[in-house]
């Protein structure tokens, strides 16, 4: 069974989306994780928005990088720049993926407009998810 990290910043938006769909798309082939190199609760609207969707990551914590030094990694993928570049040192021979999706928790307006960034970059999240498991968990 292979092993995943989803790393972010805060652990609260993006990588917590990510996490409930490679958990799903991955239909039990693999172990998920997810993790921040901070921690900032997971964000009611990523839960909403994914509830949307069918997927309840309601349950999910916000978890540091660090809890996760000693799990044997097959792939680790950062979806912030900012956790790519300030990513602390564990050691793992995990392939390393990178993609910067924009971060729903900076959107501004009204409370639709600020959904609608959530809908938006949830569905890229999605598809990348979709595409990732379609190309390595198959």
């Amino acid at each position: 069974m292979k092993n995943i990290l989803v790393l972010c910043t805060g652990n609260s938006c993006r990588s917590q989306i990510a996490e409930g769909y490679l958990r799903h798309f991955s239909e039990g082939k693999a172990n998920i994780y997810s993790a921040g190199i901070e921690t900032h609760g997971v964000n009611p609207r990523a839960i909403a928005t994914m509830q949307e969707d069918g997927i309840d990551i309601s349950a999910h914590t916000s978890n540091n990088v660090d809890e996760y030094a000693s799990i044997p990694f097959d792939y680790v993928i950062t979806v912030c720049d900012n956790a790519k570049e300030n990513c602390p040192y564990f050691p793992t021979n995990a392939i390393k993926l990178h993609h910067n999706f924009p971060d729903p928790a900076k959107a501004k307006g009204t409370e639709e407009e600020i959904l609608a960034e959530f809908r938006k970059v949830r569905e890229m999240i999605k598809d990348y998810c979709k595409a990732f498991t379609d190309k390595y968990l198959s």
